[in-house]
Parts: C-alpha cells; sequence; structure tokens
C-alpha cells in the first residue's frame, strides 16, 4: 500500500515551525499541494514572522506547489479568507491539520483568566473555526479528512496547564461529535497526540529527552490520519518512533435498586462501579444510555 496525496490540498495551521512545518513538508513530498499557515510569532502568541512564506517557499523549490497564509486561526474573517484562497488556487480541499498552537503555563491559582482565554480560543476555538470554514467543501466533495491536535496534557493532565489542557481535551469532544455528522459525507476526523520537541516544548523537557524527540518522527502519523485510508474517531499518540491508541473506555457499572440510591450505597459499591474489567469502548452517547436503560430492566 503506497500513501499518496497527488491531486489532493491539504491546510496546516501553525505550519511555519516544529510539528507543523515538518507535517506540511511530509505532505508536499507526497504530492499534497499545501496551504502553510502560520500567524508567526513566539510560543505565546506574539511576535510575527515571516515563517509561513519560508516553508511554502522551501515546498516551491523542492518541485511541489505551495501558498503561505497569516490568517489567525481565532479570526472567522481570516479563516475564510484563508479558505477560499486555497479554493481561488486548487478548486478543492480534502486534508485539514489542525496543528495551531500556544502556551501561557501557570498553575490554575496564578493563572489570569485572560491566559485562559487565549490558549483556549486558538487551539480549541481555532480548530472549531478552520474546521467549520472547511466542513461544506468536505462535505460537497463527498470527502474530508480532519486532524485535531490534541496532548497527553489533555488526556492525563500535566502540572501548570489547565487552559492548554482543557482545550486540547476540547477537541477530542469536537472530534467526536464531528465525525457522526461527518460519516455520510466521507469525513473522518481524527486526533493526534505528539511528543515531540518544538519551540513550545524546549524548557519543559530534560536536554536529553528533548534531542531524542524530533517532529519529524510524528508527521508520519498525521499522514496516515489525513490519507484516504484513515481510520476515523481514533486518538493516536505517536512520538520517539513510537506509535499507540488511547481509548475511551467505559467500565460495566453496577445497578442499585431504588432504595440504596444513596451517596453511602454509592461509596459502598465504588471499588465494583470503576472496576474496568468487562469495559466497553462507548462510540456515541446514546450507545450510554441504551446500555445503562437494558441494565436497570435487567435490575
Amino acid at each position: 500500500m503506497n500513501i499518496s496525496f497527488e491531486d489532493k490540498v491539504a491546510i496546516v495551521t501553525g505550519g511555519g515551525t516544529g510539528l507543523g512545518r515538518s507535517h506540511a513538508l511530509q505532505l508536499a513530498q507526497r504530492g499534497a499541494k499545501v496551504v502553510v499557515n502560520d500567524l508567526g510569532g513566539d510560543r505565546d502568541g506574539s511576535g510575527s514572522s515571516s515563517v509561513a512564506q519560508q516553508v511554502a517557499d522551501e515546498i516551491i523549490t523542492n518541485g511541489g506547489e505551495a501558498i503561505a497564509s497569516t490568517a489567525n486561526v481565532t479570526n472567522e474573517e481570516q479563516v475564510s479568507d484563508m479558505i477560499a484562497a486555497a479554493i481561488q488556487q486548487w478548486g478543492r480541499i480534502d486534508v485539514l491539520v489542525n496543528n495551531a498552537g500556544i502556551l501561557r503555563d501557570k498553575s490554575f491559582a496564578k493563572m489570569e483568566m485572560s491566559d485562559w482565554r487565549s490558549v483556549v480560543d486558538v487551539h480549541l476555538n481555532g480548530s472549531a473555526y478552520c474546521s467549520r470554514a472547511v466542513w461544506p467543501v468536505m462535505r460537497e466533495q463527498g470527502y474530508g479528512r480532519i486532524v485535531m491536535t490534541t496532548s497527553t496534557s489533555g488526556i492525563y493532565g500535566n502540572f501548570g496547564q489547565a487552559n492548554y489542557g482543557a482545550a486540547k481535551f476540547g477537541v477530542v469532544g469536537l472530534m467526536n461529535v464531528l465525525c457522526i455528522e461527518g460519516q455520510k459525507y466521507n469525513i473522518r476526523v481524527n486526533c493526534l497526540a505528539p511528543s515531540a520537541a518544538t519551540r513550545m516544548t524546549q524548557d519543559i523537557m530534560p536536554a536529553d529527552v528533548f534531542d531524542a524527540l524530533a517532529p519529524e518522527h510524528v508527521s508520519p502519523a498525521v499522514l496516515f490520519l489525513a490519507s484516504e485510508q484513515a481510520p476515523d474517531r481514533k486518538i493516536l499518540l505517536a512520538g520517539a518512533g513510537c506509535y499507540t491508541v488511547a481509548k475511551l473506555i467505559e467500565a460495566p457499572g453496577v445497578f442499585l435498586p431504588e432504595e440504596q440510591r444513596t451517596p453511602e450505597h454509592i461509596a459502598q459499591q465504588f471499588a465494583n462501579i470503576e472496576n474496568i474489567e468487562g469495559g466497553q469502548e462507548i462510540l456515541a452517547g446514546n450507545e450510554h444510555i441504551e446500555k445503562i436503560v437494558t441494565m436497570a430492566k435487567r435490575g
């Protein structure tokens, strides 16, 4: 099986440096026409630069096709203009990689809510704005691939990253709904949880760990999730040449008769309630409802 992006158009947000740059270059190497989007600046979102144009120029120099965009993913009008430019240039959009991000780390007690809003706006709202902008295009085509960028900070937690973790798990919820709504249009939506050495993590990781985690080892996972062969509704973790999947598993749970529906009985039964043995992956909210109604009927 050969994964190719010939005749495909891809948008990579945050594509000017680090992971995004690697994603954009590897998509282009396999034939994709790439919109390299990056507002530029530091990892806290400040400043500006021409990094998007530099990556686009690199793709063109290597024989590919690319255009640069400095659209701010938190600005719906600028996002719409970016989508319109891609359509005008190539007539379609097949792949969206929501990679743009910033960090403003502080413990929750010390965090200014302006830092909360900024991080959530870029990671969660930016992913929603970009996905919403390409959605009608992909529906009309009957084809689309969207890759959200989540994080172990959202899946598992990390000290000092309440804003980032909340936003990153928020995109998992966004994926869960979009994959249901996009199924009949052949729009597949997945999440990538990367572990990579970038400007976002350079003072968080020890030097030896930082050096071992090259972004180039993550991008093949993105290309898989962006391909025609992509699965749907997966959380794929990638880093240091290791690839694995995280799933939300619901424990079987217990049924309590009406007279036992008290906090005391829940406390007494909690070891059984949280016992994951025999658990299952729930893929829609109605599946949980069906499960508990069936349990209740059985008593």
